[in-house]
């Protein structure tokens, strides 16, 4: 892990300041633009997969938001962009959800994401693909996908099938990939492949990843991922049959995968906290609200303990999971792995909102069912989240682990 140069807390408020006015100002009017009579966005087609209209407003999002400076502001300096670290990430990304809540969802889109946006990984790309796909990629007009879990291998990575085969001038690509979120819609996939069987089972290495054009013989997105009732969805079914990449589309050295993805975890995780976080506080505001507004029997209902204490409940715990993923920032920044802290907060974090925003319901009654409130989707989002990028039964196990192996939190005597 590197140290990252401090970036003071001014600035850093400063930046996600902007960051909310950019959102206010570019991504609430074209969220308007989709819409429809009965208060929900008008959002895929037929074909489970985002319309055109929504294509184009998320690229005029990232392309408006690289301009202003936003989108690239958490890509390492190495690959073009800020660089801002983990602290960084964590409060840009809890303001993307704080401000933009499960209604402004374009918005989602304005900082770019480790693993659709430029990824770090990249920067073990050849010099000749990181020529290729840098360029488009920081200014957002193109976008990627990280295709590692497949039907068999989820949490169990060493279940994985899909083959990479050495073949002249380069390798050929094999398998299946689920559960790839924007694989319906990426320019490139980063692929995970098995090249060595023997290494592999012996679990020894034997895995390689590979950047892959989607337009690729071979490659397909067999269909999109529908969940919770939905028509559509972000997250795809991913088939390579026999794709061939040039040797100069192999990331890092042979054999090196398991390294790279694992070099992405704790981001992915510490990411998931802060859109929790940012979510619950969302949903907490809304709460709030309406619970002082809203006249029952002669006085607000927040007046009543059995809506009040609920409130004041969610946000001592929304104020614990914040502080929780804030610390394992800073340790991140400072250069320390911080395994048990990112874990022991995206496991906090998440279930934290998922209660939070049940809460939120409850306290508008029917009304927090409805499209118009966007609490709902808000809750599913955050129950999807309590499995990726490590369930929460899995974050359990790898705190266990290191406390057995003598490992406490920082800052513990």
């Amino acid at each position: 892990m590197n140290v990252v140069e401090r970036v003071d807390d001014t600035t850093i408020e400063d930046l996600v300041d902007g960051l909310g006015d950019f959102l206010r100002a570019e991504v609430f009017p074209r969220t308007q633009q989709l819409i429809a009579g009965d208060g929900h966005p008008v959002t895929f087609g037929p074909d489970g997969r985002f319309t055109p209209e929504v294509l184009r407003l998320l690229r005029e999002v990232r392309e408006r938001s690289a301009a202003a400076g936003f989108y690239t502001m958490l890509v390492p300096t190495e690959l073009g962009g800020g660089g801002l670290g983990a602290v960084a990430l964590y409060r840009a990304w809890e303001t993307v959800y704080r401000v933009c809540g499960a209604e402004a969802w374009l918005g989602y889109h304005a900082v770019a994401h480790w693993s659709r946006g430029p990824s770090p990984l990249l920067a073990k790309a050849s010099a000749k693909i990181r020529d290729a796909l840098l360029g488009p990629l920081l200014r957002g007009e193109t976008t990627l996908c990280f295709a590692m879990s497949e039907p068999d291998a989820g949490s169990d990575v060493w279940r994985m099938r899909t083959a990479a085969t050495p073949v002249a001038g380069g390798w050929e690509l094999s398998g299946t990939k689920q559960w790839i979120t924007n694989a319906p819609y990426a320019d490139y996939a980063i692929v995970f492949a098995v090249d060595d069987h023997a290494a592999f089972r012996a679990r020894s290495g034997g895995l390689s990843a590979f950047v892959v054009p989607v337009d690729r013989p071979g490659f397909s997105v067999d269909s999109v991922i529908r969940m919770f009732g939905h028509v559509g969805g972000d997250e795809g079914i991913v088939s390579l049959d026999r794709v061939v990449v040039g040797s100069e589309y192999l990331l890092g050295e042979r054999g090196a995968g398991l390294g790279l993805a694992m070099s992405g975890v704790s981001t992915g995780r510490l990411y998931n906290c802060a859109r929790s976080v940012g979510l619950a506080r969302w949903a907490l505001d809304k709460a709030l609200r309406y619970a002082s507004d809203r006249v029952a029997f002669g006085r607000p209902i927040i007046d009543n303990q059995g809506i009040g204490f609920p409130l004041a409940e969610a946000a001592m715990r929304v104020h614990a999971a914040r502080l929780a993923g804030l610390h394992a920032a800073r340790l991140l920044d400072a250069g320390r792995p911080a395994r048990l802290e990112v874990a022991a907060a995206k496991a906090l974090s998440t279930e934290t909102a998922v209660a939070t925003i049940d809460t939120a319901m409850q306290v508008h009654g029917a009304m927090g069912f409805t499209n118009e409130l966007g609490l709902a989707e808000a809750w599913q989002q955050v129950r999807r989240i309590c499995v990726a990028d490590g369930s929460a039964e899995m974050m359990r196990r790898q705190v266990l682990k290191l406390l057995r192996d003598g490992d406490r939190p920082e800052g513990w005597r």
